[in-house]
């Protein structure tokens, strides 16, 4: 399991975070609104593509409305996305890398992306799965 405070990096909450305890509660309680645009910059550079998701996550007519912090749900959905991203950063130790995993068809995704199946716990666990194995040496 990747470590709270490298998912909290992602999140830009770095300095708040030292547990998943912690992590858990602020999830809960609501991320800040900045958390996903910091999450969506370490996860692209391409405008279009960094739209896409933010709308996946939080439609931005949501986004707009929000004051100050997401919801319960939302801020899941974030963490989710920055937990996935931070993982691939851990295995791959290059964001480019991160990146091009997460963003290329992979066969035992029945060629999905993993960045598209990150949108669900279980397409998460999936994901994180193929990556504990990288990780590991064991066939992904």
């Amino acid at each position: 399991m990747i470590q709270a405070e490298k998912i909290a990096d992602v999140l830009g909450l770095r300095c708040q975070i030292h547990s998943l305890y912690a992590l858990s509660e602020s999830v809960a309680q609501g991320l800040p609104k900045k958390s996903l645009q910091t999450t969506i910059k370490h996860l692209t550079h391409d405008a279009s593509v960094a739209k896409i998701i933010s709308n996946r996550l939080v439609p931005s007519a949501t986004y707009k409305r929000r004051r100050g912090a997401l919801n319960a749900q939302e801020s899941e959905r974030v963490e989710r996305l920055a937990r996935v991203y931070a993982t691939a950063l851990d295995v791959w130790d290059d964001e480019d890398d991160a990146r091009q995993f997460l963003f290329a068809a992979h066969p035992l995704l029945n060629q999905q992306r993993p960045i598209d199946l990150a949108f669900s716990e279980l397409g998460a666990r999936q994901v994180e799965q193929i990556l504990a194995n990288l990780r590991y040496g064991l066939p992904a």
